[in-house]
């Protein structure tokens, strides 16, 4: 999707919410009958979710060469990815949970499947079971996508492996890819009329606009916090002790790629500004840089996947439901593994918010709720999955090259 066709979406994406709080504003509860524009929305997003899944990853893994010679840069890298996107995940787990943005926001029934509402917990033993399905094919067609990502995965990783053989299966799903993407790029045109129908429905049922307005915006606080941690306290950390830079520094020659981000909430736009960031201004050799930034912007999303993890906890406790110990495990593990699939998708945040909120069984008509401020806070979340980017080609340069700029034996 190019800069122009993103900005259109954006501006129609504003004007609709606009156009739902003045609706609601206006008419009141007559605004909940149009809220069937929103569930033919979501239910176009959750036809697409399984295809979308299963190709990106396929490709996204496929695109990492034979596994077995990714060697200690590509081994680093996506240990860097996996652990950095799991701190963030936990950052915005502990922030929400502390917080409770959703607590006292009256939104009306929603159906929840009784199992969770059951409050039913997790053992180790089930959480592992849970990643593996002893029938893919049904595990597809009642989106449970936890085993799905994970089939995904190994099932790319394998097909690195076969050399000829597996080539035409890897171009089969590059093909797969590359039509579900322009599926959601057309879907993503019609999203301001979606949008406008969960928005306006979703308000238009709620009775006191103030107070889940008061609702958002400390949902909004409590994002915004996470990130701010994340961005400037973790990472900045972790390039400090592990890198061996100074964090504060390396930002500030990372200024022109990180506003960028902001401005175009895409990392694949922002990447050429990061690579000349991160090598021309931060001095990271080439070699480390070109490798790094490329696969951080395709798996790493530290912001996307925090984002996702305070979403979902919002949603349950506006709807009343304190989701346990092992349920918010499982929100952890299903944020880090969705966001290795997120970075090629238009909207990427809209479509794995649906895979998180499937793996614990909440509404996806909750994402009514967030849908007004989703836009902004888009911005926000991929200038950290950029940061991620650029702090991950420092640290793993410290890790794999030896002062010569050979690598590590």
């Amino acid at each position: 999707m190019d800069a122009r066709t993103s900005n259109f979406i954006l501006l129609g994406i504003v004007i609709a919410i606009v156009l739902a709080f003045a609706s609601v504003a206006l008419f009141g509860e007559a605004m909940a009958s149009v809220e069937w524009l929103g569930t033919l929305f979501l239910k176009a997003l959750k036809m697409i979710i399984v295809p979308l899944v299963t190709a990106s990853m396929i490709v996204g893994v496929a695109g990492l060469g034979d596994v077995r010679k990714l060697g200690r840069l590509g081994g680093n890298a996506i240990l860097y990815f996996v652990v950095t996107t799991g701190m963030a995940v936990a950052i915005g787990l502990l922030m929400v949970n502390l917080i409770r943005p959703g607590d006292g926001i009256s939104i009306g029934e929603l159906a929840v499947p009784a199992h969770v509402a059951a409050r039913e917990d997790f053992a180790i033993s089930d959480l592992v079971l849970s990643l593996v399905s002893d029938n893919i094919v049904a595990s597809m067609a009642n989106l449970e996508l936890l085993p799905v990502i994970v089939f995904s995965l190994i099932f790319g990783a394998v097909l690195t492996t076969l050399g000829p053989v597996g080539a035409p299966v890897i171009a089969l799903f590059r093909g797969v890819n590359e039509a579900i993407m322009k599926m959601v790029m057309l879907l993503m045109l019609v999203a301001p009329i979606g949008i406008f129908g969960l928005v306006a429905g979703r308000f238009g049922r709620a009775g006191d606009i103030g107070e889940m307005i008061g609702g958002v915006g400390w949902y909004m606080a409590t994002v915004l916090l996470a990130l701010s941690l994340h961005a400037g306290v973790v990472l900045p950390a972790i390039l400090w002790f592990v890198g061996r830079r100074n964090p504060y520094r390396y930002m500030f020659n990372m200024g022109t790629a990180l506003l960028t981000a902001f401005s175009t909430a895409s990392s694949s736009a922002t990447m050429p500004l990061t690579m000349e960031g991160v090598e021309k201004h931060n001095g990271v050799s080439e070699k480390v840089a070109g490798f790094v930034v490329p696969l951080g912007a395709t798996i790493n999303m530290n912001g996307t996947a925090l984002y996702e993890a305070v979403a979902a906890l919002f949603i349950a406790q506006a709807i009343g439901l304190d989701l346990t110990l092992g349920q918010q495990v499982m929100v952890l593990l299903t944020a880090t593994l969705a966001a290795i699939g997120a970075a090629g998708i238009p909207e990427a945040g809209l479509v794995t918010m649906v895979i998180v909120l499937k793996a614990v069984g909440l509404p996806l008509e909750g994402i009514g709720l967030i849908l007004a401020v989703d836009w902004l806070l888009d911005r926000f979340r991929t200038s950290v999955n950029v940061w991620g980017d650029a702090v991950g080609a420092a640290v793993v340069e410290r890790r794999v090259l030896d002062g010569k700029g050979s690598e590590r034996s």
